[in-house]
């Protein structure tokens, strides 16, 4: 079934303004086309879900709340995103009052992570509206393709992982 999506991309950029084609070089470039992916999935987000939580925020609100109590450290890798980065998500948080940490007793480098109430409290109001997106986003894919599509996209950012090696 050909989508909308696999038709090449026209943009506006010629001496009148008129819109002018992706050159096929680009739509064949894995990085370009994963580039426009995440462009667009940001301004929807930013307009659809929230405009202040940001999607990396969310991840770390998720998956605290399935691992109450884990180390910064180890919840860096589960999430995709470096120790620094990671720490300076966490102090956002903290600082926003929806995760508390707490250091670990024998170990006083180890910050143990928590939701707050009002964590919870906003992880399920911003999980609503994230999951409408993710419909809205694989709209017209049945259910198995969508599973085919994420499981596709899941393989490729594990490869591109791969590529970097342990940095």
């Amino acid at each position: 079934m050909a989508r909308e999506a696999d038709k090449p991309a026209a943009r506006r950029g010629g001496s009148r303004g008129e819109a002018i084609a992706t050159p096929q070089a680009l739509l064949a470039a894995p990085g370009y086309v994963a580039r426009r992916l995440y462009q667009s999935y940001v301004a929807l987000w930013t307009r659809t879900v929230d405009p202040v939580l940001t999607g990396p925020q969310f991840a770390v609100l998720t998956a605290v709340d399935h691992h109450p109590g884990v180390d910064q450290g180890s919840l860096a890798s589960s999430v995709a995103l470096d120790r620094s980065t990671m720490a300076d998500i966490v102090r956002r948080l903290e600082d926003n009052g929806l995760i508390v940490r707490h250091t670990a007793l024998h170990d006083g480098r180890r910050k143990l992570l928590h939701l707050t109430e009002e964590g919870s409290r906003r992880l399920a109001e911003v999980n609503k509206r994230a999951r409408e997106l993710d419909e809205q986003l694989l709209k017209g894919y049945s259910p198995a393709e969508r599973e085919r599509v994420l499981r596709e996209m899941t393989a490729l950012a594990a490869q591109w992982e791969g590529l970097m090696g342990d940095e």
